[in-house]
């Protein structure tokens, strides 16, 4: 039997073809339809002009395009050896806006998707205004980066060799205030409990200490019978390096270096989207990516028990959102507001270069690619989380949502695993 599902509010749209066989998930195509020609469209431009273009490709992640498109600019002057380093302060800077944005989303993904779709599967209705709850705390974390960011979405405040901000001591305070705002939200909303408190769980056995709207997700989950659902490969990939998180893949419990120079992308049949692959292996990327390979205690805890099932990877993404939370704080109360913004005031033209940045967004590695030729873009690639998550697969395994959603009782409670991957078509056909 075949059952088709259109996916929405994922910021965009999919499509899922069940192959339903003996009343399990036999097999799933994911159609993703929408051609939108980003890359197409910055072929012929000058190198600067991707910082204006790309945070275009996506209203939710389109800040970590922007840090993807400056670091690979920056990587593209170091290529033709020009030298460009930036301070402590504008990489705190763009590490503290990228964190925010993060936030946002995960916030946005846990009220405004996923718990709606729970109590639907469930039949466990709150009858709460989940929507009211995504608002504010994505208002609030939003303001604190726009602060420094001038505006959201599409900001292009960061350029070759820092960003144009230059935030006085009242804005740093004003944003300090705004994340506080946002931690006692978690703590009075979303996790029941002291932030200080939720800070020194380190063991399975202490969640039920979690109240609060994820506590009271993590019960639907485990009184349904849902943690095991939705495993797939138990690997991992990061490629962002920096102030928030670190690179790497892991593998059962080794956690080892990456290298760019592996990704490989490739067409798919049915959808408009490219499989990656690393070494030509399929690898999860995101939050649960990104603890596994932080090896942060309480994901690793859970992931011992549930492996990369639903409950695991739905946790390690609201448990990112509290980590990053308090990276904000460090960020700001080490912040040194003398120092320069940018050091390259005035650039030499590239010619001939070629320059790579990787990101995390807020669904895992980003990869932003150019080369330059005669002054202008050549060529340009944007390598999304989604392709990883979202893959077919190949002639060797399924893709990394397919496999999880393989062998599943119905259509509904796999789409429901799909969407725990926090899915982005817009950036997926960019």
């Amino acid at each position: 039997m075949k059952i088709k599902q259109l996916i929405e509010k994922i910021e965009g749209e999919a499509t899922l073809d069940f192959t339903m066989k003996h009343g399990r998930v036999a097999d799933v195509h994911i159609g993703f339809g929408l051609y939108r020609g980003i890359e197409q469209i910055l072929e012929g431009r000058a190198p600067s002009d991707a910082l204006v273009i790309t945070p275009r490709v996506c209203g939710i992640c389109n800040h970590a395009h922007l840090m993807g498109a400056v670091e690979a600019l920056e990587s593209a002057y170091q290529n033709a050896g020009i030298d460009i380093a930036i301070t402590p302060k504008a990489a705190k800077i763009r590490h503290f806006t990228l964190a925010c944005e993060l936030i946002q989303n995960h916030m946005k993904w846990f009220y405004m998707v996923m718990m709606p779709q729970l109590e639907k599967l469930t039949g466990e209705v709150s009858g709460e205004n989940h929507m009211l709850k995504a608002s504010y705390i994505s208002t609030t974390i939003t303001k604190a980066l726009a602060l420094f960011a001038g505006q959201w979405p599409h900001s292009s405040y960061a350029v070759v060799g820092g960003v144009t901000c230059d935030p006085t001591y009242v804005e740093v305070m004003q944003a300090q205030s705004l994340i506080d705002e946002s931690i006692r939200f978690f703590e009075q909303m979303v996790v029941g409990m002291p932030f200080s408190r939720y800070q020194t769980l380190q063991k399975r056995g202490q969640m039920h200490e979690i109240g609060g709207d994820l506590g009271r997700m993590l019960h639907l989950i485990g009184m349904h019978g849902m943690a095991h659902l939705g495993s797939s490969h138990d690997r991992f990939i990061v490629f962002g390096e920096g102030e928030l998180f670190c690179s790497g893949k892991s593998l059962a419990t080794t956690v080892s270096n990456v290298d760019l120079k592996y990704v490989e992308e490739s067409p798919q049949e049915g959808t408009m989207a490219k499989a990656v692959t690393y070494k030509g292996r399929l690898y999860e990327t995101g939050p649960l990516a990104r603890a596994m390979v932080q090896k942060r205690p309480l994901v690793k805890s859970l992931h011992k028990h549930y492996k990369d099932g639903l409950v695991t990877r739905f946790f390690a993404r609201v448990d990112e959102a509290l980590f990053l939370l308090e990276s904000c704080k460090e960020i700001l109360n080490t912040l040194v507001l003398d120092e320069p913004s940018a050091t390259r005031l005035h650039l030499p033209k590239l010619e001939t270069a070629e320059g790579v940045g990787a990101v995390e967004a807020a669904r895992g590695s980003l990869i932003h690619k150019t080369v330059i030729k005669e002054g202008k873009i050549a060529q340009y690639e944007i390598i999304v989380p989604t392709q990883w998550n979202l893959s077919m697969g190949n002639e060797k395994e399924r893709g990394v949502a397919v496999e999880a959603m393989v062998g599943l009782s119905s259509a509904d409670e796999a789409s429901f695993i799909f969407r725990s991957f926090d899915i982005c078509s817009v950036c997926t056909t960019q």
